[in-house]
């Protein structure tokens, strides 16, 4: 086994590896070193034989090119690759908790724009990789090449294809869905343009109120264009149009899922925890409590806590969610933007798992989800988004030590603050919550100010 000596990731961020389609980690070249990186991991990890990946792929026009690229890396290690085609990413970690693949990958870059693309890995449970693992995978790309010849003939990976797995996923779905007890209500969806736009169709066929299907038809450039849970604005004007119920909002990737109320007003993970979260404790399937990030709303805490449910919190990305859930022994946990994840379901984000278990919640608890907004009562939050070429660079600046301190003591007992770079975009990004909207924004600005003081005399 060789070790690892990387102390520090360079490609990854909190979600896989993402770039412009055809710059950067995003080339051709890039993603087949990726890919054979991956093989010689899972082999480090004691796989031997020919490793089997599970490969999907959403609905960007660069999908083809990137997933054939990644492929090409695997073959040309010895991997053997099995192409399930497009599918959303919690259909990749489905196939892959079948127990037939020694890993998995997605070719995605779930909310960002059609321009950009990305790479996800899972491990042979379909959980996604640890930052350690991330890091290994980075130490065997940067030694692409290196490690003596590469196999030929019977030793390269071979492709099949099979489509059986997305119905299997499809099927999984549909009999969670049937479970809901009231499935007479109108509903709108939106897909996204992306991964589930095939899939949502088909499962909705089992509803038996009006539904509207919006954002299902990609082509290549649309996905998140204008829809889909970064651009809510179209399914609350939608659910209100349609006078229905609930809309319900994926991204790109469908590991994602936010929801209007009939008023047009925004269902967030941290609503969809609350009530899930009661539901599963209601039926003894919580575990120790709920794993939330440090942007989930201070309010949860208190509303759970009467309830007698411990909330746990993490930093920001599905990943943090995951291994404090297991460390804890929670069973559910999730993230505001609708990451949210159910152990006993899925071993990633799922979108439309975590839909339908919110519809099963409600119905069990007799909610009614026109009255959730008022009842979450929160404290204020602002998030602010300061464009940086590098932010780690800006972050690891001994002179912002300071301002943080005194921000820190400008909300004790308040508030809390947190300030981080983002893992997909060229940000940093500002957090404050405070039960004095004013204090908040003083914060905010304070530190917004001293940010860009470091970022000008760093010229970036």
């Amino acid at each position: 086994m060789l070790e690892c000596n990387k102390t520090k990731r360079e490609m990854f961020g909190t979600d896989g590896v993402r770039d412009i389609a055809n710059r950067g980690f995003m080339t051709p070249e890039a993603v087949t070193r990726l890919g054979g990186a991956y093989i010689q991991f899972l082999r480090n990890k004691g796989v031997t034989g020919r490793p089997k990946t599970a490969i999907g792929m959403d609905t960007r026009i660069s999908g083809d090119m990137l997933k054939s690229a990644l492929i090409a890396g695997i073959t040309s290690a010895g991997g053997d690759v099995c192409d399930l085609g497009v599918i959303p990413t919690p259909g990749v970690s489905f196939s892959v908790k079948q127990g037939y693949f020694a890993g998995g990958a997605m070719v995605s870059a779930s909310h960002n724009p059609a321009e950009y693309n990305g790479v996800k890995f899972l491990d042979n449970s379909g959980f996604k990789l640890s930052d350690r693992d991330e890091l290994e995978i980075e130490y065997f790309y940067d030694l692409f090449g290196q490690q003596g010849e590469s196999p030929t003939g019977i030793g390269l990976g071979r492709v099949s294809h099979d489509k059986s797995m997305r119905s299997d996923y499809l099927s999984f779905l549909s009999l969670m869905l049937d479970e809901v007890k009231d499935k007479s209500y109108p509903l709108v969806i939106d897909a996204a343009n992306g991964a589930a736009s095939e899939l949502v169709a088909k499962l909705m066929s089992l509803w038996r109120g009006n539904t509207f299907i919006y954002a299902s038809e990609p082509n290549g450039m649309n996905i998140n264009d204008g829809v889909g849970v970064t651009h809510m604005d179209f399914i609350c004007g939608k659910t209100v149009e349609h006078k229905a119920k609930l809309g319900i909002a994926y991204d790109g990737d469908t590991d994602r899922v936010l929801i209007s109320d009939e008023f047009g007003r925004i269902i967030d993970g941290d609503i969809m925890l609350w009530v899930t979260a009661r539901w599963l404790a209601k039926n003894g399937h919580l575990g120790a409590g709920v794993t939330a990030t440090i942007m989930t709303n201070m309010v949860l805490e208190d509303l759970l806590g009467k309830e007698g449910i411990r909330v746990f919190r993490c930093d920001v990305g599905d990943r943090y969610v995951l291994e404090t859930m297991l460390r804890e022994g929670c069973r559910l946990g999730g993230e505001q933007s609708g990451h949210i994840l159910a152990l006993d379901y899925a071993n990633t984000g799922d979108g439309l798992c975590s839909g339908i278990l919110f519809l099963k919640a409600m119905a069990d608890l007799n909610e009614n989800p026109s009255t959730l907004v008022d009842r979450f009562k929160r404290y204020p939050q602002i998030l602010r988004n300061i464009k940086a070429a590098d932010n780690k660079t800006v972050m690891c600046d001994d002179s912002l030590s300071k301002p943080l301190s005194n921000a820190e003591k400008m909300l004790a007992g308040k508030g809390r603050l947190s300030l981080r770079p983002s893992g997909t975009e060229p940000l940093i990004r500002i957090f404050v919550e405070s039960r004095d909207s004013i204090v908040m924004n003083q914060v905010a600005d304070y530190l917004e100010e001293e940010i860009k003081k470091v970022i000008s005399k760093n010229g970036l």
